[in-house]
């Protein structure tokens, strides 16, 4: 259920950006301090809240509004030009829904944050009137929660189909689910021109009479009516096509359940009397039954309902399971837990649709897991770890452990150990836990230092696949332009993880506008000088670490020769040596890099060109604005280049037109350029240094073969107060640590490569090492991870958080897996085993949202139906399979295909399921 949440926010006529956000601020702040039941919200796209906010905070982008950022709403789009009207079209449905009574129906799967933000009426009232359109998208406040004192918006009011008997006529309504019965009553006469004391209406779940509806001072909640389901509106005495003018009809239809009478559905099923032992019951082979919320609980809810609708456990709890009760075992709780979810469980296959509140069961998890105690969120998936272990020790069929001692593999062959250590394993632990969900994997571990190999088999409970070995990188590379035109920046750009350097390469042309008369010389900087060029367009990326400094230099394409420029930055820095101190010059900052022809004669003067023109947007206005600068020939590179460069950058102010012309007015332009002669020292091949500040027409002198040179500046205190190098200072790691993008949140990862990642061979972390029994010492080793017994049942965990210093963050990485034959034939390293290792997904749980305010739901296939519903606590609604595919998939619970059929294509998975997009 969507919590009501303050988002202040608006934009406006003739105010100000600042004006706006400061006037919306104020009214939302006001709204949420009054708000209340019956209050009406409205839902706005994101898309264009998000242009909206970023047009109020352009001169302010941290600013926070009812203390949190407004920037947390998502990747800011557009500009900060002043958004448009408001367009609420990508919420809604283009079709207009032909029954008036729907009104605009808006995206079934539309998520808070994502999709749309909700405006108290206050804060829409105000948009609205500065910049108009929509369509207006208005819901109510309702009370929820198990006390029902928690304020939340009703985004889905209630969907119902209202079928005529016997006329046949039909109508689909929205309807608030906290309107009473009578109000339900009271449309459906309205909608189909009905006499009001001639009418009944009934749950009519599943095309079969659940319960007639006869309390009109009742809620469509408590009478747990659901979405998308069918109400029967049952006229009676219709002799006059369903109208009559008897006043003295009974309103009662309870008076005629005695008279036994039958009516035609408009299925064209023959009901039963409309008495008790004729309705049937919903739920009752079904097991839609819902959990409540008790304050936080969805968490509890989701890995429940998944357990429930195991048919394994569904068949064994529904039985008499309490002779398996170990009273015994010290690692179990005295059969309370057992004995508490399967009650639960009978309760939710029991017959009857009415949401079960699970108190008891919680009160017995915060006994014996206090972690879990309280109404706080907690992990959907570290609850269900407990859970199947707790429920294994009290169901535990051995009553006293064994002590079996392990022997090493010793060269035997890989099935007797494995048979060996499961026999050993089954000794000590045998309960319909294991039957269902353990597997067994195989483990090698490699010493680095004798290549001592140790092999165990290991059982498992369910998978923990990793989600951070995606199949790409991000990788940050600063870009520089040796022609003046822009300032160097930051470019971060998504490469395949296993890809090569033509990858990087052509991912940086693109995302940095390279012409097609430019290329790109990509270096690796360390120490203040180039380390190596990454010329070789088959290098591995895997050879660039995440700390290394990356620097790409855009230069023209060239038919004539060329030779490529390294310039080094060099500045004075004083050591002491033997009590004496003494100034060098030392490299620093990063290192830049140009083109200079050489089909002619290359003289001093055309480096110090060259130099000039790759410094020039660094160099200061103030300094253009001197005196003794008058050669417009001489300032032309770095004055276009200033009035070029983009707002922010170093050189953004033009210089005026009184300088640019001051070459008119007498001053000389040798003395111009005398005024800017740079500080270069050129290495030649015999490393000797030669001046480039004086005899600017002097040739140099290169060997034929030479392809590069080597040019230090120098860079004095008088020259620092010239040029702004704050630019060339600092060079950013490839990885770039910060919040993920949005590019990268949505970028969907196969299974498969999940299951990769989990199985390849790593090395230990250090507080894992292993105990060498060869070295008689403990190693950092390599281990290697391959399944070798699968169980009926496969839970599969995907680790969406992580942990840094202490704080717990969430991976939005959207997982393609499959529902339909996950096929685990080549990953299985007993190859004894002839036949397919096929699975179905049957059940998952989601995780929505933050970690602060997620929400758990789970989607649960229900065998006997071959339907797939959404399990959202106490509201069950179906779903479609599509929609199972697009899921926020945490934990995902996979059921064996039961098929003898011989392994076709060499049992590995089909490129279908590594490749194919949700």
């Amino acid at each position: 259920m969507t919590e009501v949440s303050m988002c202040s926010s608006t934009g406006g006529g003739e105010l100000t950006p600042e004006e706006e956000r400061v006037l919306i601020r104020d009214i939302a702040i006001s709204a949420e301090a009054n708000s209340k039941e019956g209050d009406t919200f409205y839902l706005i796209t994101q898309r264009w809240w998000q242009h909206w906010i970023e047009y109020v905070n352009q001169d302010q982008p941290n600013i926070t509004i009812d203390g949190s950022s407004l920037l947390e709403h998502g990747d800011l789009v557009g500009s900060s030009k002043r958004p448009a009207s408001i367009n609420n079209s990508d919420l809604i449905y283009d079709a207009t829904s032909e029954d008036l009574h729907v009104g605009i129906e808006i995206h079934d799967s539309l998520l808070e944050g994502r999709d749309y933000v909700l405006l108290p009426q206050e804060v829409w009232n105000q948009l609205h009137s500065w910049y108009g359109g929509g369509p207006t998208l208005a819901r109510k406040v309702i009370s929820s929660g198990l006390s029902q004192t928690e304020l939340a918006v009703e985004v889905y009011p209630l969907r119902l189909q209202l079928l005529v008997t016997p006329k046949g006529d039909h109508s689909t309504i929205r309807i608030s689910k906290k309107e009473t019965i009578g109000e339900l009553h009271r449309r459906a006469c309205e909608i189909f021109y009905l006499n009001s004391e001639q009418v009944c209406i009934w749950d009519y779940y599943g095309h079969r009479k659940h319960a007639l509806m006869h309390d009109m001072d009742k809620t469509l909640d408590d009478a747990n009516i659901q979405m998308d389901q069918d109400i029967l509106v049952e006229v009676l005495n219709n002799g006059n096509g369903g109208l009559s003018a008897s006043k003295g009809a009974s309103r009662s239809c309870s008076a005629e359940l005695s008279q036994g009478q039958n009516l035609t559905s408009p299925a064209g099923e023959v009901d039963n009397t409309y008495g008790v032992s004729g309705v049937s019951t919903r739920g009752s082979s079904s097991g839609l039954t819902g959990l409540h919320n008790l304050g936080n609980t969805c968490f509890m809810n989701s890995a429940i309902q998944c357990l429930v609708h195991t048919p394994e456990f569904a068949k064994y709890f529904r039985e008499d399971y309490h002779q398996e009760i170990n009273l015994q075992n010290p690692l179990g709780m005295v059969g309370e837990l057992a004995i508490a979810f399967g009650e639960l469980l009978r309760k939710l296959w029991a017959p009857g649709r009415t949401a079960v509140p699970p108190r008891q069961f919680k009160a017995k998890l915060a006994r014996f897991a206090p972690q879990f105690s309280g109404y706080n969120q907690h992990d959907s998936q570290e609850l269900l770890a407990f859970l199947l272990d707790g429920l294994h020790e009290d169901l535990n069929r051995v009553k006293h452990k064994p002590y079996i001692k392990s022997r090493d593999a010793d060269g035997r062959p890989d099935e007797e150990v494995a048979d060996e250590y499961w026999a050993n394993h089954i000794a000590r632990n045998d309960s319909i836990i294991v039957d269902v969900c353990q597997g067994q994997y195989k483990s090698t571990l490699v010493c680095p230092v004798c290549n001592k190999v140790s092999v165990t088999f290991d059982p498992f409970m369910y998978l923990s696949l990793p989600l951070q070995s995606t199949t790409t990188r991000s990788i940050t590379v600063t870009v520089f332009s040796c022609d003046g035109s822009t300032t160097p920046f930051a470019c971060t750009v998504t490469v395949p993880k296993q890809g090569r350097c033509r990858d990087l390469i052509h991912a940086l042309s693109n995302s940095c506008s390279l012409k097609n008369n430019e290329e790109l010389k990509l270096a690796e900087v360390q120490n203040h000088v180039f380390q190596r060029f990454l010329e070789d367009p088959l290098i591995s990326l895997s050879t660039i670490k995440d700390d290394d400094h990356l620097a790409a230099y855009k230069i023209p394409k060239s038919v004539k020769k060329t030779l490529v420029l390294r310039l080094i930055h060099r500045r004075q820095e004083r050591e002491t040596n033997d009590s004496q101190t003494a100034s060098r010059w030392k490299p620093y900052g990063i290192p830049l890099l140009s083109s200079i022809s050489c089909d002619d004669v290359i003289t001093r003067g055309d480096i110090q060109t060259v130099v000039h023109k790759m410094l020039s947007p660094l160099l200061r206005a103030e300094s253009l604005r001197q005196a003794d600068i008058a050669d417009s020939n001489t300032l032309v590179v770095a004055s276009d280049a200033c009035h070029d460069s983009s707002p922010g950058e170093a050189c953004s102010d033009p210089i005026s037109d009184s300088i640019r012309n001051s070459s008119s007015k007498g001053s000389s332009s040798s003395k111009a350029l005398a005024s800017l002669k740079l500080p270069l020292q050129l290495v030649d091949e015999n490393n000797a240094c030669i001046d480039l500040s004086v005899g600017e027409e002097k040739a140099i002198r290169l060997s034929s073969s030479a392809t590069s040179i080597i040019v230090y500046v120098d860079w004095s205190q008088e020259l620092l107060e010239k040029y702004d190098t704050h630019y060339l200072e600092n060079l950013p790691e490839v990885l770039k640590y910060g919040p993920v993008n949005k590019k990268a949140r949505t970028e969907p990862l196969s299974l498969y490569t999940c299951l990769e990642a989990f199985l390849r061979e790593e090395p230990l972390v250090p507080e894992d090492m292993w105990y060498c029994p060869q070295c008689k010492e403990r190693r950092q080793a390599s281990k290697k991870l391959d399944l070798w017994r699968l169980p009926e049942v496969l839970v599969i965990h995907l680790k969406r958080f992580s942990y840094s210093r202490s704080m717990k963050h969430k991976l939005e990485t959207f997982v393609n897996f499959p529902i339909h034959d996950l096929d685990l034939t080549s990953y299985v390293a007993n190859k004894n085993s002839t036949r397919r290792q096929l699975y179905e997904l049957y059940a998952l749980t989601n995780h929505y949202g933050g970690m602060g305010s997620g929400h758990y739901t789970a989607h649960i296939k229900l065998l006997d139906e071959n339907r797939w519903y959404n399990f959202d606590d106490s509201h069950i609604s179906p779903i479609s399979e599509d929609e199972v595919k697009t899921a926020a998939a945490y934990v995902l619970f996979y059921r064996r295909v039961k098929s003898d059929g011989a392994i076709s294509n060499g049992g590995k998975p089909s490129e279908g399921h590594h490749s194919s997009q949700i």
